[in-house]
């Protein structure tokens, strides 16, 4: 281990975020499920628009899409324009039904449970399904982020790739493990600053330092964001993600009122939207300024290369600490969605039969943190995983499409069924997983036809069922017509 400036700052910082940990498990320990889980709907607007972005801009955001813009072009970039675009549209249209209808559906602390309860229905069939499909796409996703740690441990301070996987996986399942989603916010909150002021000041100093030569190598289309249909219509795809992503829209169910909600959606949209600028400019100024590396570019070192040429030991050590942030700002989150829908959705009425209390229910979500840590860590350390930007596309997908399409129906359509619901996610998910295994080849993002799918299919078994009850009816209602 390389023991130097860059090493006291990441120590610094990881006892930082265990710091907070510590704090909200003794600050909140009395709060219950619904503290634990969902942070007793007391987020403010600051906390929940960051929390929101750090969870979804996990490392990818800092190492996988720039070192697809170094690697590939300004093609790549239809992802940013995609993102955005997707980003704002589920703060505007979706996050102020959702944190209504989750109110009045019984006070839902998950989306498996906020699905069952918007039909009124007795069946945890959907609950099931739901937390099956949390389970298997959270812990790709985790892979990704720890694999990220993993890289830059290894860069950075001389540890080995898998050891350091292993820190910082523990490290996130402390904090998560102790504090519940008050811990995950609050460490989002920082992280998400930390994030922003690293992805601004990176390249804009590296653009001030390019060498005309390098500038020069540059490949006849690199510059040219028109290259193929597929990567423009899969980049716009990546948009549809949003609307699905539980991690990200239970940040909408938490906020504690509608009137932090339309300054949350303010704040979340600006950050979004300059964090995947100059992710992208970081990828093309990073090619300007570095030239094209081989190591680099499969190992998606762009940035890192990029920040360690520029600045001093401290400086860089800070702003690469922001690397480690992302990783962990969205491995903390998904660990407890996935921990909420296991211990709420599928313990608690299936496994216990409601006979559990709220410390053997925070247990039981604790419990899977733990199993789907190791899970991960299996997957990351695996070297055929595929590269993080490939982990992390992978799980996007399935959940995009699999749940976008059921939430948005169940927040904008009455005529909406429980049958439609489990149709529309059974199918996007296979889809999905189909297309990935077997049509990749057309280049077309997965998401896309998953979504298309468990959008008609939601549909077509919803009018082909029977009509929702007058007491389901007047649920839509007062959902729509809900006011703090």
């Amino acid at each position: 281990m390389k023991f130097n400036t860059e090493s006291i700052v990441f120590i610094i910082y990881i006892l930082f975020m265990l710091g907070i940990g510590i704090y909200f498990f003794f600050k909140g320990k009395e709060g219950g499920e619904k503290g634990y889980f969902l942070g007793g709907r007391q987020m403010g607007a600051w906390v929940s628009a960051l929390s929101a972005g750090a969870s979804d801009m996990s490392a990818w955001v800092l190492m996988g899409l720039p070192a697809s813009i170094y690697a590939a072009g300004m093609g790549q970039a239809w992802i940013a324009i995609g993102l955005a675009i997707g980003y704002a549209f589920s703060w505007i249209y979706e996050a102020p039904r959702l944190r209504a209808f989750s109110i009045v559906c019984n006070d839902s602390i998950t989306i498996p449970q906020y699905l069952t309860n918007r039909f009124k229905s007795k069946s945890k069939a959907l609950q099931i399904i739901c937390a099956v499909i949390f389970l298997v796409a959270y812990t790709v996703y985790a892979a990704s982020s720890i694999k990220a740690c993993g890289t830059l441990f290894n860069t950075v301070m001389g540890i080995d790739a898998t050891v350091a996987m292993y820190i910082a996986a523990g490290v996130i399942i402390v904090y998560t493990f102790l504090g519940g989603f008050s811990a995950v916010c609050w460490t989002d909150f920082f992280q998400g600053l930390l994030m922003l002021a690293a992805l601004l000041i990176a390249p804009i100093f590296a653009s001030f330092m390019i060498d005309t030569v390098t500038m020069s190598t540059l490949p006849e289309n690199f510059m040219n964001p028109f290259t193929t249909w597929q990567e423009i219509i899969s980049g716009f795809g990546w948009g549809l993600g949003y609307f699905g992503m539980p991690h990200i829209i239970i940040r909408f169910m938490s906020i504690k009122s509608q009137k932090e909600l339309k300054k949350s959606a303010k704040i979340g949209i600006a950050w979004t939207v300059l964090i995947v600028i100059f992710s992208v400019a970081a990828g093309a100024i990073g090619r300007m300024f570095l030239g094209f590396d081989q190591v680099i570019a499969d190992n998606s070192l762009v940035f890192i290369t990029m920040t360690r040429k520029i600045f001093p030991a401290l400086i860089s050590g800070i702003l690469l600490s922001a690397v480690l942030a992302a990783a962990m700002s969205t491995a903390d989150s998904q660990l407890l969605a996935a921990a909420s829908a296991f211990a709420s959705d599928v313990y608690k009425p299936i496994i216990r039969k409601n006979k559990s209390g709220d410390k053997e229910m925070l247990w039981a979500g604790r419990i899977v943190v733990l199993a789907i840590s190791v899970i991960a860590l299996l997957i990351a350390s695996n070297p055929n995983a595929g590269s993080i930007m490939d982990l992390v596309s992978n799980a996007w997908g399935i959940f995009g499409a699999a749940f976008g399409p059921a939430l948005m129906l169940s927040l904008f359509w009455k005529r909406f069924t429980f049958e439609g619901a489990v149709a529309g996610i059974i199918s996007g998910a296979v889809v999905d997983v189909v297309w990935l295994k077997c049509l990749a080849s057309t280049g077309v993002y997965e998401i896309i036809p998953g979504f298309i799918v468990s959008l008609i299919l939601g549909i077509v078994v919803s009018k082909m069922s029977k009509a929702p009850s007058k007491e389901v009816e007047d649920l839509f209602d007062a959902g729509v017509n809900f006011k703090d």
